[in-house]
């Protein structure tokens, strides 16, 4: 099998979000990390966690990426993410000012 890397988000037992990358083929084996304190100082002072979201990459840069996007967003995107909520997504990636972005 080959190597693969991952995004993922845990909500941590404040409430507030995690969001990381690893490379590997086992999100699971990381969130155990997490769950043991391995994971970093973040959630080691917030456990437990629980994985909320998860996406699969081919490439270790893409997923990096997109961990950079994710920790951009506001808790408001990131949980309408979670839910799976499409509409409320595109509703929230609008710009503030209503006006396309400049090319």
């Amino acid at each position: 099998m080959g190597m693969f890397a991952f995004v993922y988000m845990l909500r941590c037992s404040d409430g507030s979000y995690y969001t990381g990358s690893h490379r590997g083929d086992d999100v699971m084996n990381r969130i155990a990390q997490h769950q043991t304190g391995e994971g970093g100082d973040y959630t080691r002072r917030r456990l437990p966690v629980t994985l909320v979201y998860s996406d699969w990459f081919d490439r270790a840069e893409d997923a990096v990426a997109a961990e950079r996007r994710l920790k951009g967003w506001s808790r408001a995107k990131k949980e309408a993410l979670v839910r799976g909520d499409g509409a409320a997504l595109k509703a929230l990636s609008r710009r503030r000012t209503g006006k396309p972005k400049p090319r």
